[in-house]
C-alpha cells in the first residue's frame, strides 16, 4: 500500500474527506511551487496534485494554460520537478503527491517515470488516455505508481464500470462538462454519477473541475470522497505574482539568525514585511498568506 492509498484509506475510515490542492510546477518559479506545497499541508490539505507543464494542455481552461505557460518559459522539466519532490520530501514524507499531466511527457521520459522511488511521487493522472488503459498499457511498470482515471458526465456506463476497476489511486470525477475552471455544477447529476461509481469500484471517488466556493465544496464533499480544488488556487497565484511585482520593493538586505532577510515594503498597504530567505520565497509571500486563507475555509470534516 503506497503513500496515497494509505492516506485515502485513512481519511475514509476516521469519516473525514479528502482536500486535494492543484498548482503547476514552476508558476511562478520553482522556489515558490516548494513554498505553497509546504503551505499546502499547513493549510490542511491531504494531497498534492503538481500540474506537469506542457505545450498543448487540452483539458485545461484559460487560467490553468496560462499557468503552464508561465512555467514552460522557465524551462520547467519533468526532471526538475521530480528533484523539487525530492526537496519536499527533506521535511515531508507523509502527504501524498500526484503528478498531473500529458501522456508525450511521460513517454518521452520513461526511464525517468520508471526511476521514482517509494519517496517521490506516488501516482500519476495523465488527462488525455482513454480511463479504461493504464500506465502499463504504456510500457510504464513501477510498482511505486497508482494509476488515476477520469470519468466526466458524459461516460456511457459500461465504461464507467471498466474504468472505475482499472483505477489503482482514485477515481477522478470530472464535474463539468467543459474544461477545468468552467461553472454551472449539475449537483443532482454529480451525485447520481459518483453513486453510480461507487457500486463499481472501492477507490476514493474525488470531484473536481469548476468548484469555486464553500458551498460548492461543501455540496461536493457530501456525495464523494473528497474533492480538487485547481483553477481558483492557480488564479490566486497569478493574481498576486502581478500584485507583488507592481507593489512590492526591497529596501534592504541584512542578516538575522544566521540567515539573509529581506526588508519589504508593500506600497499598497504601508505594511514593512521581514521574509527569511530560503525558508519562504519573496515572490511567494504574499500568494501564501491568501491562499493559506482560502485553503483555511475550504478545509472540512464530515
Amino acid at each position: 500500500m503506497n503513500r496515497l492509498t494509505s492516506k485515502l484509506q485513512n481519511l475514509k475510515e476516521n469519516n473525514k474527506k479528502a482536500l486535494v490542492a492543484y498548482l503547476v510546477a514552476g508558476d511562478p518559479d520553482l522556489d515558490t511551487t516548494l513554498d505553497l506545497m509546504h503551505l499546502f499541508v499547513d493549510s490542511g490539505v491531504d494531497v498534492i496534485e503538481i500540474g506537469v507543464p506542457f505545450t498543448d494542455p487540452i483539458a485545461e481552461g484559460p487560467t490553468i494554460q496560462k499557468a503552464h505557460d508561465r512555467a514552460l518559459k522557465n524551462n520547467i522539466s519533468l526532471k526538475m520537478i521530480l528533484e523539487l519532490v525530492d526537496m519536499f520530501r527533506e521535511t515531508n514524507t507523509e502527504t501524498p503527491i500526484v503528478l498531473m499531466g500529458y501522456l508525450n511527457t511521460f513517454i518521452s521520459h520513461i526511464d525517468l517515470v520508471q526511476s521514482i522511488g517509494e519517496n517521490s511521487a506516488d501516482s500519476i493522472l495523465v488527462v488525455d488516455v482513454p480511463g479504461e488503459l493504464n500506465l502499463q498499457t504504456y510500457g510504464i511498470t513501477n510498482p511505486n505508481i497508482n494509476t488515476i482515471s477520469l470519468i466526466s458526465p458524459t461516460t456511457k456506463e459500461d465504461r464507467v464500470e471498466s474504468i472505475a476497476k482499472n483505477s489503482t489511486g482514485f477515481i477522478y470525477y470530472v464535474t463539468l462538462r467543459g474544461v477545468t475552471g468552467s461553472s454551472n455544477l449539475n449537483i443532482e447529476e454529480i451525485k447520481n454519477n459518483i453513486q453510480k461509481i461507487q457500486q463499481y469500484s472501492d477507490a476514493p471517488t474525488m470531484a473536481g473541475f469548476g468548484i469555486k466556493s464553500v458551498e460548492d465544496a461543501s455540496t461536493l464533499a457530501a456525495c464523494s470522497d473528497g474533492i480538487v480544488i485547481g483553477s481558483s488556487i492557480v488564479e490566486m497565484i497569478a493574481d498576486e505574482y502581478r500584485f507583488l511585482k507592481s507593489s512590492l520593493f526591497f529596501i534592504s538586505v541584512g542578516t538575522a539568525e544566521s540567515s539573509t532577510c529581506i526588508i519589504i515594503v508593500d506600497i499598497s498597504i504601508g505594511l514593512i514585511t521581514r521574509v527569511r530567505v530560503g525558508l519562504i520565497s519573496v515572490r511567494g509571500f504574499c500568494s501564501c498568506r491568501k491562499i493559506n486563507e482560502h485553503i483555511s475555509m475550504l478545509s472540512y470534516t464530515q
